[in-house]
């Protein structure tokens, strides 16, 4: 279990070292460690804060006010679905489900081993193709259970 929860501390040390002085440094910061690590880990909030010169509970309340952050490591594949009225009024409500029930897992949820994670997103920006939904950073429009479990036996083997 620790082996999951590890982050490289350099990393984060480079990235704030090389933004502190941007004015609004901390924003660009919590997003390049984002884009980089994958997650904010919690003890990196504590390191931004001191090369920041700023309170620990002002980064994590800026961390934690962005939903898009995330606070734990995600899966391998991070499937986002489209949570907003068109795509619910084209199906996606009964394509969540099948994810869900596909995958195990809820919104918000990571896979045991690991390998997905499930995000819902309110639009996509992809109505005129509802239902739509994100695989790993590939956007599928008028997505179907069929489009779905195809996409995921493509990406990382069949999966239950």
């Amino acid at each position: 279990m620790a082996a999951e929860h590890e982050w490289d501390r350099e990393t984060v040390r480079r990235i704030a070292t090389s933004l502190k002085d941007e004015p609004g440094a901390l924003m660009p910061i919590l997003r390049q460690v984002q884009d980089e690590l994958g997650w904010i880990p919690g003890e990196a909030v504590a390191m931004i804060a001191g090369i920041l010169n700023l309170s620990r509970a002002e980064v994590h309340g800026v961390s934690s006010f962005y939903h898009d952050f995330k606070h734990h490591p995600p899966g391998r594949c991070v499937i986002q679905v489209c949570r907003a009225e068109s795509c619910q009024a084209m199906g996606g409500a009964v394509l969540a489900d099948h994810i869900r029930k596909r995958l195990g897992i809820g919104f918000g949820e990571t896979t045991s081993d690991r390998r997905f994670t499930l995000e819902p997103v309110y639009c996509l920006g992809n109505c005129a193709c509802s239902p739509a939904i994100v695989v790993d950073g590939e956007l599928m429009g008028r997505a179907t259970p069929e489009h779905f479990d195809q996409m995921i036996t493509n990406r990382n083997g069949n999966h239950r």
